[in-house]
C-alpha cells in the first residue's frame, strides 16, 4: 500500500528486493570485512587495476583504486536492481566545487568503462554550498545528482533551485538532535505545532518543490517506525530498514491505523500550502549560511566528518592488502 504511493528503497534485501542502491565508502568497509561475499572480486580487481597501479604516488594510486573499487561495486549493483545506483562522492571535496565536478566526471568515465549508461546513475554530493553548485552544474550537463545531509529548509530550497535529481533529508536524525538540543528556530517552531521537526522539514521541502514545479524528487531516510512510513506517505522516496518494513508486515492494524495509510503529502495539499517571502527568496551562499539552524550547521559537520573518516579508512585499509596475491 505505502509503495503505491511512495516508492521504497530498502536499506537490506532479503524478504524486500531493493529497487535502488548505494555504493559508498562504508559499503566497501564492509564488502573488505567479509572475504565471501559477492562484490569482492570486484574490489580485488580495482586493486589490480593497471592505471592504477602504475601511479607512483601512493596518495594518488589508493584514490585511484577507492575510485575503480567504488564503480565496480557500483556496476555490480546496476545488475541487481531495477532502479538508479548512487555513487558516493569524496566527502574531503565538500567545499571544493570544482574538484566535486572533476571527481564526478572521473567516476563517470569509469562507469563508461563497464557499459552503465549515466541514466541509471546519481552521484551524492554533500549539501554544503559548494556542492549544490556543484549539482548545479552537473544537472546542466545532464549528470543526475543526489544531495544528502539536507537538514534545513534553506538547503532543501537550494537543493531546489539548483534542479538536483533527488534530495536526501534524514528525518531521525534531526528528530535525534531536537531530543538533546534546543535553541534551533526551525526545530523550535515545529515543535511548538506539535509537531515532529524531521518530518515536518520533508513535508515542507515537498511542498516547496511540487508547488513551485522544481524537477527535484525528495528522499525521507533515517525512518525509524512504521508511524514514521505512516506520515510520509506521498513523499517521493522513502528509505525504509528492513526492520520497519518487517514490522509493517507482521502487524495487524488496529482501527486507528487503518486509515493511517491516506496520502499525506499531494501535488494537491502542496498547491495550497503557504511560504514566507523570506523562504521564497533566490538562495545564495550568505543567505543559506545565515538561515542554516544550530541543529543543520552540527549535523552537515557530524555527516562530513564520518564520510571523511570512511574514505580514509578505505584507503589505508587498501594501502595494506595492496598488491594482491596475483599482482
Amino acid at each position: 500500500m505505502i509503495s503505491k504511493k511512495s516508492p521504497v528503497i530498502k536499506d537490506e534485501s532479503s524478504q524486500f528486493p531493493p529497487t535502488a542502491a548505494t555504493v559508498s565508502s562504508s559499503l566497501l568497509l564492509g564488502i573488505c570485512g567479509l572475504p565471501d561475499t559477492i562484490f569482492r572480486s570486484a574490489v580485488d580487481t580495482a586493486l589490480a587495476d593497471s592505471e592504477c597501479c602504475k601511479l607512483e604516488n601512493s596518495e594518488l594510486r589508493l584514490s585511484c583504486f577507492a575510485n575503480k573499487a567504488l564503480v565496480n561495486v557500483g556496476g555490480d549493483l546496476a545488475k541487481l536492481v531495477p532502479g538508479r545506483v548512487s555513487t558516493e562522492v569524496d566527502a574531503r571535496l565538500a567545499y571544493d566545487t570544482h574538484g566535486i565536478i572533476r571527481k564526478v566526471h572521473d567516476l563517470l568515465k569509469l562507469y563508461n568503462e563497464i557499459d552503465v549508461p549515466v541514466e541509471r546513475l546519481l552521484f551524492k554530493i554533500p549539501s554544503t554550498w559548494q556542492g549544490i553548485e556543484a549539482s548545479r552544474l552537473l544537472e546542466s550537463e545532464g549528470i543526475q545528482t543526489h544531495l544528502t545531509f539536507v537538514y534545513s529548509f534553506a538547503q532543501a530550497a537550494a537543493a531546489a533551485q539548483a534542479g538536483a535529481s533527488v534530495i536526501q533529508i534524514f528525518v531521525g536524525r534531526i528528530r535525534d538532535w531536537a531530543r538533546n538540543h534546543s535553541g534551533d528556530p526551525e526545530v523550535e517552531a515545529a515543535l511548538k505545532r506539535g509537531e515532529d521537526p524531521g518530518i515536518a522539514l520533508v513535508t515542507k521541502a515537498y511542498n516547496y518543490i511540487h508547488k513551485y514545479g522544481h524537477k527535484s524528487k525528495l528522499m525521507a531516510a533515517a525512518v525509524r517506525n512504521k508511524q514514521d512510513l505512516f506520515s510520509l506517505i506521498g513523499v517521493d522516496y522513502i528509505i525504509a530498514p528492513l526492520k520497519v518494513l518487517q514490522s509493517l508486515k507482521e502487524s495487524v492494524a488496529t482501527p486507528g491505523e487503518k486509515y493511517s495509510f491516506v496520502r499525506r503529502l499531494s501535488p494537491e495539499n502542496a498547491a495550497i500550502y503557504n511560504f514566507s517571502k523570506e523562504e521564497l527568496t533566490r538562495w545564495d551562499q550568505l543567505s543559506l549560511a545565515s538561515s542554516m539552524g544550530p541543529a543543520a550547521v552540527e549535523l552537515l559537520a557530524r555527516g562530513l566528518d564520518g564520510y571523511v573518516n570512511q574514505a580514509k579508512r578505505v584507503e589505508e585499509l587498501f594501502g595494506k592488502i595492496w598488491p594482491p596475491p596475483n599482482v
